[in-house]
C-alpha cells in the first residue's frame, strides 16, 4: 500500500521560514516524479512544486517561485519544501503527491496518483 506522510507544517508569521518533509514508501518511486499541491479554504487544490525522479528537474508555479525549494534528500523517497518569505497568502493546507514522470509538469490534480493526507500552514501578518 502506497503511503506518502507529510510533516511539519505549523504557525509562522510573515517572512518567515517552514520546512515541509515528506517520506513515501508502499512501492518502488523509480520513474515517478513527486511533488506539492495547495489547497486554501474554499479555493481549488493548487500546483505549488515538483522534482523529477533523479532530482535534476524541478518545477514552481509562479506565485512561490524564488521563495520555495523542492529538494530531495539521499534516501530518494524524501522530499522536501523549503519555504522561505512565507506570506499570508500562502496559508493553505499542503499534500505531498506523486505521479509517473511522462506527467511531469501537470498542474492539474486530477492526474496525480497519490496523495498524502495534507499538513496545515498558516501565515499571520
Amino acid at each position: 500500500q502506497v503511503q506518502l506522510v507529510e510533516s511539519g507544517g505549523g504557525s509562522v508569521q510573515a517572512g518567515g521560514p517552514l520546512r515541509l518533509s515528506c517520506a513515501a514508501s508502499g512501492r518502488t518511486f523509480n520513474n515517478y516524479f513527486m511533488g506539492w499541491f495547495r489547497q486554501a479554504a474554499g479555493k481549488e487544490r493548487e500546483f505549488v512544486a515538483a522534482i523529477s525522479w533523479s532530482g535534476g528537474r524541478t518545477y514552481y508555479s509562479e506565485s512561490v517561485k524564488g521563495r520555495f525549494t523542492i529538494f530531495r534528500g539521499n534516501a530518494k523517497t524524501m522530499v522536501y519544501l523549503q519555504m522561505n518569505s512565507l506570506r499570508p497568502e500562502d496559508t493553505a493546507v499542503y499534500y505531498c503527491t506523486a505521479a509517473p514522470e511522462y506527467l511531469m509538469g501537470s498542474t492539474t490534480w486530477g492526474e496525480y496518483d497519490y496523495w498524502g493526507q495534507g499538513t496545515q500552514v498558516t501565515v499571520s501578518s
